[in-house]
């Protein structure tokens, strides 16, 4: 059966649902993807039903032994040719993340490069799941223990960063021997597709790698956790999704990984360098049009030099091109759908009321697309509303602070805690102050933070688990100890 593929952006891109090494029409009918610069549908791909699912799962099931009994080299080695692949074609892949995602094609080109990462590292890491053999203290036995690959593994990415979510979960999934079935976000489901077609060229079985689109994520989810033979989740999204997720996987204490919601804080103290803060700010806020969990949503800024800092960081936003993300010179393209920009745009109207003084922006063009214009507001109370939510938008609130105590106690004020930031050039209160914050991650004079070869995750109700580095390995294998005596 063929892929039935649509040439989008240069890129042969599958339409179908891949089940077991056949791409399928599946039983729901077809699903629109609409290019948010245009709002205009650019290509339908098939819509998983439940029983599409159940498809799935079987064919990842009926795969599994032989690919967990597949040498550790040879499975590296299909992630290593997929890496090449994608590097290959990282300019068309760009495009056509592009026109379903809406990002500025600097960021895609990011992205692509990043995501082909995560099958470069987790090729080499495919051959490290080592164990350890050591004499119980009682010198009675052996103490030997293995990390062996966890079984089926449903993957579930989100549209913000539709390649890197879905290599960052099925890199480590593939090296540790599992199987996967990736549910990618009904908002971008081509990206994830052609992933997949890559994978297959690459050489990777059929069975190991099975995507379903759906229009229908929650009921489909919920058929695939409650099947025994689905052993891991690992899911990146919304932190009220996560706890739902959660509460199915434990009918079956089915092994979960999340990565959850954000509220990164920036902060800037007085002996910041100001200028390589206000760039590191534009990277930490601007990065995907602010849509990311690691955008920085808060910023903190101390009051001697909240004035410079604000003024500089409006001059910076002030000169973003906006427009479709494939014209030349576009660093911001629009907002993946209109309730994203919507919501946006309510928060940028509700601070405004709260007493936050809009020295930039606040306002959606008049222009077909889901645009929201680079806003920076000043002087945002501490306790306003914009400040305790995901703006997930190209908007900045900053909130001047008095003292490193209440910076501190500021940025810890919530229930997230994946990444913070903080510009000082005093290292030893760097450190003090990074090992205050509650967060998973802590970039210190830098707005980014995200490697393959580091453990991405977050604290609290940001998430469990973490993804990248030795660690994403360990994430899809269950420890097994072994009492021996010789």
């Amino acid at each position: 059966m063929t892929a039935d593929l649509v040439t989008i952006a240069g890129v042969d891109a599958p339409t179908r649902l891949l089940i077991g090494g056949h791409w399928s029409a599946g039983r729901r009918g077809v699903l629109p993807v609409i290019d948010p610069a245009t709002e205009e549908p650019i290509a339908e791909v098939a819509d998983a039903s439940e029983q599409d699912a159940m498809d799935a799962v079987t064919a990842a099931y009926d795969a599994l032994p032989g690919w967990a009994a597949t040498p550790p080299r040879e499975r590296g080695q299909c992630l290593r040719r997929a890496f090449e692949l994608m590097t290959e074609r990282a300019e068309p892949l760009a495009r056509l993340m592009v026109l379903e995602n809406g990002k500025a094609l600097p960021d895609a080109r990011g992205e692509i490069a990043y995501a082909a990462e995560f099958f470069r590292w987790y090729a080499e890491e495919a051959v490290r799941n080592e164990g350890s053999l050591s004499i119980a203290p009682s010198g009675a036995n052996r103490i030997m223990v293995q990390h062996q690959p966890v079984g089926v593994s449903v993957l579930i990415t989100p549209w913000n960063f539709p390649a890197a979510m879905a290599t960052r979960k099925i890199g480590p999934a593939l090296a540790a021997g599992c199987t996967v079935v990736l549910k990618p976000a009904k908002e971008t489901p081509l990206t994830a597709l052609a992933v997949a077609g890559i994978l297959a060229e690459a050489g990777v079985p059929a069975g190991v790698v099975n995507v379903l689109p759906t229009s229908k994520p929650g009921p489909l989810t919920e058929v695939m956790l409650a099947d025994p033979r689905v052993r891991k989740l690992s899911f990146t999204g919304s932190t009220e999704v996560g706890r739902m997720l959660l509460k199915t996987a434990a009918d079956t204490v089915t092994n979960c990984s999340m990565e959850l919601g954000g509220n990164a804080p920036f902060l800037v103290f007085e002996d910041a360098d100001i200028d390589a803060a206000v760039s590191g700010a534009f990277v930490a806020k601007m990065r995907n049009g602010g849509e990311a969990c690691t955008a920085a949503n808060r910023f903190y800024v101390h009051e001697s030099v909240a004035g410079e800092f604000s003024a500089k960081l409006a001059r910076r936003l002030a000169a973003v091109r906006v427009g479709p993300g494939l014209e030349d010179g576009v660093e911001l393209g629009p907002l993946v759908n209109a309730d994203t920009r919507d919501k946006v745009a309510g928060l940028v109207d509700r601070v405004a009321g709260d007493g936050g003084r809009v020295i930039l922006g606040g306002h959606a063009p008049d222009r077909p697309g889901y645009f929201y214009e680079p806003t920076v507001v000043d002087d945002v109370p501490a306790d306003a509303g914009i400040l305790s939510q995901e703006i997930f938008g190209p908007v900045a609130p900053i909130v001047r602070f008095a003292d490193q105590s209440e910076a501190i106690a500021l940025a810890n004020t919530t229930e997230y805690g994946l990444v913070s930031y903080l510009y000082s050039t005093d290292l030893r209160r760097a450190l003090q102050v990074a090992e205050a914050l509650e967060s998973g991650m802590v970039g210190i004079n830098r707005g980014v933070v995200s490697d393959p070869a580091a453990p991405f995750g977050g604290v609290k109700q940001s998430g469990l688990g973490r993804e990248g580095g030795h660690d994403g390995l360990l994430e899809f294998t269950e420890t097994k100890y072994i009492a021996v005596d010789w």
